[in-house]
C-alpha cells in the first residue's frame, strides 16, 4: 500500500500542480509506474472542474460556470496538455521533416498554429458544454459531475494507449514523456483501463448509449498513433498532450450528439 501511495502521489505531482508530500520526487522509475494512475488523475481534475462549474453557475449562471470549469482545469494541470497541443500544431504546421518538427516542438515559444489551435479548442469545449448544460430536460447534477469526470478520464486513457502500443520518438531525454516511455507491466495497463472505463460505466447508468463514446476515441487514438509514427517514428510528450485535448473535445461533441438523439428517461 505504501508503494502504491508513492506511485499515486508521483502521478499527482507529474500531471498536476496539486501539492504533494515532501518526500515525493520526479523519479523516472515511479513516473513510469505512474501511468497506471493517469486516468485516475482525470477523476481529480474532472471533480475540481465540476466544483468550479457548480460554484460559478450557482453564483453567476451556466455560461460563467463553464468558463470557471475550463480555468480550473488549466490551473490544476498547469496547462500541461494544452501546451502539448500548441507545440504539436506548431511543429507539424511548420516542419516537414522529423528533425524540424521535433525542433519546433521543443521551442518554448508559441506560434500562430498553436495559438489558433488553442482558440479553437477552448471554443469547442465551451460551446459543447454550453449546449449540454442548457439541454432540455436539464441534466441531473450527479450526471453532470459524472460527465466532467468521464471526459477527463477517458481522454487520458486515449492518450496513454499510445504509450502502451507505440514507441518513443526522441533519442534524447529532452521530452516530458521520456520517463514514461519505458516498458509497462500488466499492472500499468490494467490500472489505466480501470480508471478510464469506470466513469463510462457510471454514465451508462443514465443511458446505455454512452458506450458509443468509445468508438470515436478509438478512431482518435488509432489515427494519432499512425500519424505520429509516420512522421516521427513514435510519440513525444507533446503528442500525448495533444491527443488528450483533442479526445476531450471529441468526447464532449459525441456525448452532445448522443444526448440529442436518445430518449429522456433519465434516472435521478
Amino acid at each position: 500500500m505504501k508503494e502504491q501511495s508513492r506511485i499515486f502521489f508521483t502521478a499527482l505531482m507529474f500531471y498536476t500542480r496539486i501539492p504533494c508530500p515532501a518526500n515525493i520526487d520526479h523519479s523516472p522509475a515511479y513516473i513510469n509506474k505512474a501511468t497506471r494512475f493517469f486516468p485516475l488523475i482525470g477523476w481529480i481534475v474532472g471533480l475540481i472542474s465540476f466544483g468550479a462549474y457548480w460554484l460559478g453557475a450557482t453564483l453567476f449562471g451556466d455560461a460563467v460556470g463553464i468558463v470557471f470549469s475550463l480555468i480550473a482545469g488549466v490551473l490544476t494541470t498547469g496547462a500541461f496538455h494544452e501546451d502539448g497541443l500548441a507545440d504539436v500544431f506548431d511543429g507539424f504546421g511548420g516542419g516537414w521533416t522529423k528533425e524540424k518538427i521535433l525542433e519546433i516542438m521543443k521551442d518554448s515559444r508559441v506560434g500562430a498554429y498553436g495559438v489558433i489551435a488553442l482558440i479553437m479548442l477552448f471554443l469547442l469545449k465551451y460551446l459543447a458544454l454550453d449546449e449540454l448544460l442548457s439541454a432540455t430536460p436539464a441534466l441531473p447534477l450527479p450526471l453532470i459531475a459524472t460527465l466532467f469526470v468521464a471526459y477527463h478520464a477517458l481522454a487520458r486513457l486515449t492518450a496513454v494507449n499510445i504509450v502502451f502500443f507505440s514507441s518513443y520518438a526522441r533519442e534524447d531525454a529532452s521530452s516530458k514523456a521520456k520517463p514514461i516511455a519505458q516498458t509497462h507491466s500488466k499492472t500499468e495497463i490494467f490500472g489505466a483501463y480501470l480508471g478510464g472505463l469506470l466513469p463510462l460505466l457510471t454514465l451508462m447508468y443514465w443511458h446505455w448509449q454512452a458506450v458509443f463514446l468509445l468508438l470515436p476515441l478509438f478512431g482518435v487514438g488509432a489515427y494519432a498513433k499512425g500519424y505520429f509514427e509516420k512522421w516521427l517514428g513514435g510519440y513525444t510528450g507533446d503528442c500525448l498532450g495533444a491527443v488528450e485535448q483533442i479526445a476531450e473535445c471529441v468526447l464532449l461533441l459525441t456525448y452532445l450528439a448522443l444526448w440529442n438523439s436518445i430518449s429522456y428517461d433519465i434516472p435521478v
